[in-house]
């Protein structure tokens, strides 16, 4: 816990003990669920705080709007803990394996996160109701790749963000239709000693600021 607690405070996040317990305990469930399916290979606690929970919540700065979408959210991260430090904001977790969408369904519904919601379809498949003012990824393959399946999920005006561990130089040389880098942020995990970058994505034809 004092990992956790130095961590986010490192990060300027500001927790209640209720939260702090929340994201404690998706880890627990993970563990507890892992037993008996491959959700994750991060198995020890340390790794876990700073690959997953701490990892996850760098970008939380970086989102915008009400609506955020998780692409390919696996494990529920960056999905799950972005969801218990912004209650007001809505979580979308599109997952494509029903054995996941399953352990996001049990995470969800105990750790009473109404602002969750879990999708079991492709990225590419999926047809919302209403766009997402942020769609997120981490760890889905190329850049070019993400603005083919996760593109059209962005409202207009919106962000694609894509989660990244060295600077991506190659992808970013690639042309990509209809969108450009609007940022690549550095980014700084607390207790982890790996390079971090998030790719901000907006259409070509928006304003960066």
């Amino acid at each position: 816990m004092t990992t956790l607690l130095d961590g986010t405070r490192a990060l300027a996040l500001e927790l209640s003990e209720a939260q702090l317990a929340r994201l404690v305990a998706h880890l627990d469930l993970l563990d507890e669920w892992n037993a008996r399916m491959n959700l994750t290979a991060i198995r020890d606690r340390p790794s876990q705080l700073t690959k997953h929970l701490l990892d996850s919540l760098t970008v939380q700065a970086y989102l915008r709007g009400e609506r955020i979408a998780d692409v390919g959210s696996g494990a529920g991260f960056p999905g799950i803990p972005l969801a218990i430090v912004e209650p007001h904001r809505q979580f979308t977790l599109i997952e494509s394996t029903g054995k996941k969408c399953r352990f996001l369904e049990h995470v969800r519904d105990a750790l009473e996160l109404k602002n969750v919601a879990v999708v079991q379809s492709r990225a590419e498949s999926y047809k919302p109701d209403m766009r997402f003012d942020t769609v997120l990824a981490r760890a889905v393959g190329p850049v070019a790749d993400l603005v083919k399946v996760a593109g059209p999920l962005v409202v207009g005006g919106g962000r694609l963000l894509a989660m990244k561990g060295r600077y991506p130089e190659q992808e970013l040389a690639i042309r990509l239709d209809g969108w450009k880098v609007a940022a690549v942020h550095p980014l700084s995990v607390p207790g982890l000693g790996e390079e971090r970058h998030l790719v901000e994505l907006c259409r070509s034809h928006d304003k960066t600021d």
